[in-house]
């Protein structure tokens, strides 16, 4: 037996990374009828059929540290998100929905602010300021220029990491830009409606070096939260959680109630009203 990682899979078939040599793997029988099945980020056990042809089954599934189900992918250590400053615009909704999800998923989340030359300081500096204040890792890009890869290139080593982000935001120029070569196919703008055009139709990991991996995933456009409790979704706004026990209700929705404390919190300037907006509209 032989040990890897799953790098990529298209229907049925499984190319599985061992020693730097790729595999075609087909799995088991016995995954088609249990819960789990193989999906990129795997660590896997195969059984080497033909040398030749590198061809292989899948014969176990190593203990996931996390798995995600949309896009599909296990064994994640931080997520990179990707939001372009223009064209298209900042979904900072989108942008505040994923950062819930990564710490629902305890996963460690990094933010990409790309397309720098497209927009004012002033305005980029507004934003990044928001999530600075938080905790939040943030770094400013441009892609093409190659403006700000270096640190965030710094950022991955020695882990799996996922870029996500809306369509047409740079995620397949950056990751281009960090591999220093054209690996996957560049997203194309819509100068109609301002919006990108999905390219990425599967999750696949690139090799950056021996330990460290880049995924690019499809457009997270349909992206929701619907595994989060609504009441538990302001745990997962890490700022709020010190102002949570201030509230009077047990049960408080942070919305009508009078004596909350995420509210005063908002009312003295302590949490931003722009995640507190977002907050309120995914708590209806």
């Amino acid at each position: 037996m032989q040990k890897g990682i799953i790098i990529s899979n298209i229907s049925n078939l499984y190319k599985v990374e061992v020693d730097g040599k790729i595999y075609d793997c087909n799995a088991r029988g016995k995954f088609k009828n249990g819960e789990t099945s193989p999906v990129a980020g795997d660590f896997v056990e195969i059984e080497i059929i033909d040398e030749e042809k590198k061809a292989g089954v899948i014969n176990k599934i190593e203990e996931r540290i996390n798995y995600l189900k949309r896009p599909k992918i296990a064994n994640l250590s931080q997520i990179i998100l990707v939001i372009s400053m223009k064209l298209p615009k900042p979904d900072l909704e989108l942008l505040d929905k994923q950062l819930a999800y990564a710490e629902y998923m305890n996963i460690k989340p990094i933010i990409v602010l790309n397309k720098v030359d497209l927009e004012d300081a002033e305005v980029i500096n507004s934003i990044s300021e928001i999530y600075e204040k938080i905790g939040y890792k943030v770094i400013k890009t441009d892609a093409k220029k190659g403006i700000g890869v270096d640190e965030l290139k710094e950022n991955l080593k020695n882990k799996i990491t996922a870029f996500s982000g809306n369509s047409g935001v740079g995620k397949s120029t950056l990751i281009n830009s960090l591999l220093g070569e054209s690996v996957t196919e560049e997203g194309l703008i819509s100068y109609k409606n301002k919006r990108g055009k999905n390219t990425t139709t599967q999750v696949k990991l690139y090799k950056i070096d021996e330990k460290s991996y880049i995924a690019d995933t499809p457009g997270f456009s349909t992206f929701d939260i619907n595994e989060i409790k609504k009441e538990d979704l302001a745990k997962y706004f890490i700022e709020f959680r010190p102002y949570i026990t201030d509230c009077e209700y047990v049960d408080c929705s942070h919305i009508k109630e009078k004596n909350c404390g995420i509210k005063k919190a908002l009312a003295e300037e302590k949490i931003s009203k722009e995640r507190y907006t977002t907050f309120e509209k995914l708590s209806r």
